[in-house]
């Protein structure tokens, strides 16, 4: 049974383009936290590899741009697109800067949080935080900036054939 609650969120991509999650409907998504200039910003690379290797299967990777967390996006969505373009060749959908925790924080995180803490707690640690959707749009899995894209695939592969 689809998840009213989830596939109800929309979201603006980087371009300015309206994103209702309803046309992620029998897809698996995993949907990032992102930022240009963390440690953490080589994980695009791996983000990128994981989008080639299962989008055929029915894997979406959205990244979310955010400069909460020690002001690493700071640039605009015209940088934000080249700098992703440029050092990772990445052609899955970056969304609009938003902020992930906090009263401001868009309305995608503020689900996925509510439906997946942390070590008990709901905030976004740092980036590249990761939630795995599964084809119905139940929040299944939770993963830390430390957590590497090649390391999820189990859990993918576990969403993708089920």
């Amino acid at each position: 049974m689809a998840n009213p609650e989830f596939y109800g969120l929309s979201t603006t991509t980087l371009s300015g383009q309206p994103f209702p999650f309803k046309d992620l409907e029998g897809k698996a998504v995993l949907i990032v936290n992102v930022a240009s200039k963390c440690g953490f910003t080589p994980q695009y690379k791996g983000l990128e590899e994981l989008y080639q290797q299962y989008k055929d299967r029915g894997l979406v990777i959205l990244g979310f741009p955010c400069n909460q967390f020690g002001g690493q996006e700071p640039g605009d969505a015209s940088a934000i697109g080249e700098f992703c373009q440029r050092n990772f060749g990445v052609t899955f959908p970056i969304m609009e800067k938003s902020d992930v925790n906090g009263n401001d924080a868009n309305p995608v995180f503020k689900y996925l949080k509510s439906q997946k803490k942390q070590f008990m707690m709901e905030m976004i640690k740092w980036n590249f935080e990761k939630f795995l959707v599964d084809k119905s749009g139940q929040v299944v899995a939770r993963f830390s900036s430390m957590a590497t894209p090649a390391s999820l695939a189990p859990e993918i592969e576990k969403v993708l054939n089920a």
